[in-house]
């Protein structure tokens, strides 16, 4: 069940059980329509005030772990554990692109802040897949094509990341590392290791600093502008 909550109030204005097993990801199209993914190996596409999908998308295999909207909200991303990434697009109600490269899970996926339509017109929409055959791969969206496979982590890779201007990524892996990509060579630019396993990265808005969350409760955040003392500027414990 995918349940809708008034942010203000705290209560509960809808409830979509249209899957028939447990929802894991939804994300916002507009603010008022989404898709959900979930084991049950379908997409949902919902809207507010409509008590039947508008669109249902099938062809995974294996449960839909993670589903993202390119930032137009014209295509639809997903990922599973059938290890095929699939690009949906809502006009024709069909899918694009069936991209099958990793040789296990996909657990995420993320679209570059760039394209049409982003602060960043001039340069090509790219999505990033993250996957426990401990790569990452960036793919050029209208071909389809592999453009980088991101090959220095060691173990799963749970998080990724675009830097606001697209031209870095950072990826998060259970081998303790955060490593920074250029997204324009495939090139390591940075290498991190922390405490734990790393199961979240993020960018700051200047795009100058990276935090990353860890499997011991650590919680890091690196200043790229000081990079070259290759340490954490901040670290704070989280229990629980």
């Amino acid at each position: 069940t995918t349940i809708i909550w008034e942010a203000s109030t705290g209560q509960c204005t809808q409830q979509f059980a249209f899957h028939k097993a447990p929802a894991l990801d939804v994300d916002w199209q507009t603010n008022s329509s989404f898709a959900s993914c979930s084991t049950d190996q379908c997409i949902h596409v919902c809207k507010l005030g409509v008590d039947k999908p508008i669109k249902t998308f099938t062809g995974h295999t294996n449960e839909v772990n993670a589903i993202k909207w390119d930032p137009q909200g014209a295509l639809l991303a997903s990922c599973s554990d059938d290890m095929s990434l699939k690009i949906w697009n809502m006009k024709q109600d069909t899918c694009v692109h069936d991209l099958q490269a990793h040789s296990k899970e996909i657990y995420t996926i993320k679209w570059s802040p760039t394209g049409p339509g982003t602060n960043n017109p001039n340069m090509n929409l790219i999505l990033a897949s993250a996957s426990f055959d401990s790569t990452v791969r960036l793919w050029e969206v209208e071909r389809g094509a592999c453009l980088y496979t991101l090959t220095k982590h060691s173990e799963p890779v749970y998080s990724v990341a675009f830097s606001p201007d697209g031209k870095y990524l950072a990826s998060g892996s259970f081998d303790k590392c955060v490593h920074i990509w250029s997204t324009q060579t495939g090139n390591l630019i940075h290498s991190y290791k922390g405490t734990g396993g790393i199961f979240e990265v993020c960018w700051n808005s200047r795009g100058d600093k990276v935090g990353a969350s860890a499997s011991d409760g650590s919680v890091f955040v690196l200043d790229l502008r000081k990079a070259a003392q290759d340490q954490w500027i901040s670290f704070c414990g989280v229990r629980d």
